[in-house]
C-alpha cells in the first residue's frame, strides 16, 4: 500500500510538472486522499472497539468508578473512545496524506525539511497528549473533585467524563505544536528572537484567551492549565530560535 501512495505521488509530480493539473484535477487528488483518511480512521476504530472496555479504563483512571445513565449510554462511550484511539492510530498516515498533497509544490530545499518537520510534529503532538494525561487531567480531576462535602457528592457519566477529557486531551497535542510552527516562521525570516522577546505581553494575554476559547468547560483552572504549557513552549521557541536558528 505504502508503494501504490508513493506511485500517486510520483505520477502527480510528474504531472504537475507538465503543467497538466487542473483544479478539478486537484480537488479529485484531495477527495481521495480524504477517502484514505476516513476508511484508515474507520479500520482502525473498529480494531480499537475490540479493545474498549482496556481503553475506558484507560482512560477513566485518573477519576475511578463511573455510571452510565442509559442504555445506550455505555455503548455510544466506549464508539466515542475507538473512534478516538483509531484517529490517535492513524495520525501518521493523516499527516503523510497531507504532505503528499503539499509536497511537490514544495521547493527541493522545502521538501528535505519536510523529512523532518513532519515527523517531529507527530512526536510534539504525542508529548503533547501525554503531558496532558498524565499531569493536567489528573490535577484538573483533584481540583474538580474538591468541590465534594457532605452535601455533595460526585457521580460522573461515563459519556460526560470521556467527551470533557477528550475535549480537554486533544488542544494539548496541537498547542505542543507551537515551538515548531515558531520555528519554520523564523527560519522563513518572517520573526526573529527579538520579535518574540517584544510580544511577551501581547502572548501572555492570548495565552489566555486561547484557554478560555479551547478549554472544556468555562473555569479558570481550566483555562489556566492551557495557558502555562502555552507560555512555556513560547519561551522554549524564543530559546530555539535565538541559539539554534541564531536569529
Amino acid at each position: 500500500m505504502r508503494q501504490e501512495f508513493s506511485n500517486q505521488d510520483n505520477e502527480r509530480e510528474k504531472t504537475i510538472a507538465d503543467g497538466e493539473m487542473s483544479l478539478v484535477d486537484h480537488l479529485q487528488e484531495l477527495r481521495q486522499r480524504l477517502i484514505i483518511c476516513i476508511v484508515a480512521v474507520a479500520i482502525a476504530s473498529s480494531a480499537a472497539y475490540l479493545y474498549a472496555p482496556e481503553l475506558v479504563h484507560l482512560v477513566t483512571q485518573p477519576v475511578g468508578k463511573l455510571y452510565y445513565m442509559n442504555p445506550a449510554e455505555a455503548f455510544f462511550a466506549y464508539l466515542k473512545v475507538s473512534v478516538f484511539a483509531g484517529f490517535l492510530v492513524v495520525v501518521p498516515l493523516v499527516l503523510y496524506q497531507v504532505w503528499g498533497f503539499v509536497v511537490p509544490a514544495l521547493t527541493q530545499r522545502e521538501r528535505k525539511a519536510s523529512f523532518i518537520l513532519v515527523p517531529a510534529s507527530v512526536i510534539l503532538f504525542f508529548m503533547g497528549l501525554l503531558f496532558a494525561y498524565f499531569f493536567v487531567l489528573p490535577a484538573g480531576i483533584r481540583f474538580f473533585m474538591g468541590f465534594a462535602n457532605e452535601d455533595l457528592q460526585p457521580m460522573f457519566s461515563l459519556g460526560q467524563y470521556l467527551s470533557f477529557v477528550i475535549s480537554f486531551l486533544l488542544p494539548f497535542g496541537f498547542i505542543f505544536e507551537l515551538p515548531l510552527v515558531i520555528l519554520v516562521i523564523a527560519k522563513f525570516g518572517i520573526i526573529n528572537s527579538g520579535f518574540l522577546v517584544a510580544k511577551r505581553k501581547l502572548v501572555l494575554v492570548l495565552a489566555f484567551v486561547v484557554g478560555a476559547i479551547i478549554a472544556p468547560t468555562p473555569d479558570i483552572f481550566s483555562q489556566t492549565m492551557i495557558a502555562i504549557p502555552l507560555l512555556v513552549l513560547y519561551e522554549v521557541s524564543i530559546l530555539l530560535v535565538k541559539y539554534v536558528l541564531h536569529k
